[in-house]
């Protein structure tokens, strides 16, 4: 943001320069910016809202190989594609983008992986985790997991990249019958970077925490401190603080 300590403050300075991790925020964010991310490149994206991740959405559908969509954002596009999402949360002013977020990636040769199955329960406050068998969501219900067989199905996708861009979970996984999507993606992960010398980048808030909860933030390659400033970095807009750095 523009505030005086980062933004105004540098002005009056000729020798300036950014701390060691804001250095380590760059570098690892304009790896993939700057299109230098190994192939299969994965982006996984997941949280409540599609408004809040279509910068970062569209910044990479035309050089991701894959996109893995979790979270209740999928039932914005489970929706705009005529399935039943019962009670769960959608964004009905973005079902329009849902479908062309669709189209895009069908027009850029992109898979895009959407739940097949999904953990749900009449509320949050109900732990009772019924498992459906399809990505239809009875009308009395609301997912908030991803189910075991995407849960699966999304770490064979992983496990087989070079490149990953992670940020948002795939449940309410803050509540233990609902955070089990979310730690098979940090599991498969931490997998690929291990195993498959993959490069992968964790996108800070949730997505850091649940690394952290699967016990393997210090399996992955890096893991952002940057919250929604790397999210707006990684939609291609100019950050006021690193634009005064740079003058």
């Amino acid at each position: 943001r523009k505030d005086t300590s980062v933004y105004l403050v540098p002005k009056f300075f000729e020798q300036k320069f950014a701390g060691f991790l804001v250095e380590k925020e760059l570098t690892n964010a304009d790896k993939l910016l700057k299109g230098e991310a190994e192939k299969p490149f994965t982006l996984i994206i997941g949280g409540a809202k599609i408004s809040d991740k279509i910068g970062i959405i569209e910044q990479f559908i035309t050089q991701a190989d894959n996109i893995i969509i979790g979270g209740a954002m999928a039932f914005t596009f489970l929706k705009s594609l005529g399935k039943p999402v019962g009670k769960s949360l959608v964004e009905n002013d973005y079902i329009e983008t849902a479908k062309n977020i669709l189209q895009k990636a069908q027009e850029n040769n992109t898979n895009i992986f959407l739940p097949e199955d999904f953990v749900c329960a009449p509320s949050l406050d109900d732990y009772s985790g019924k498992i459906t068998v399809s990505a239809e969501v009875p009308e009395d219900l609301m997912g908030l997991d991803i189910g075991p067989e995407t849960a699966k199905k999304y770490a064979i996708v992983i496990v087989g990249s070079k490149t990953i861009l992670w940020n948002g979970p795939m449940g309410v996984f803050e509540i233990e019958p609902f955070s089990n999507g979310t730690l098979a993606v940090a599991k498969a992960v931490a997998t690929a970077t291990q195993e498959n010398n993959a490069y992968s980048l964790i996108g800070g808030g949730d997505s850091a925490a649940a690394v952290e909860k699967a016990g393997v933030s210090d399996k992955v390659s890096f893991v952002s401190t940057g919250g929604g400033a790397l999210l707006t970095y990684l939609s291609g807009k100019p950050l006021p603080a690193i634009e005064a750095l740079k003058q």
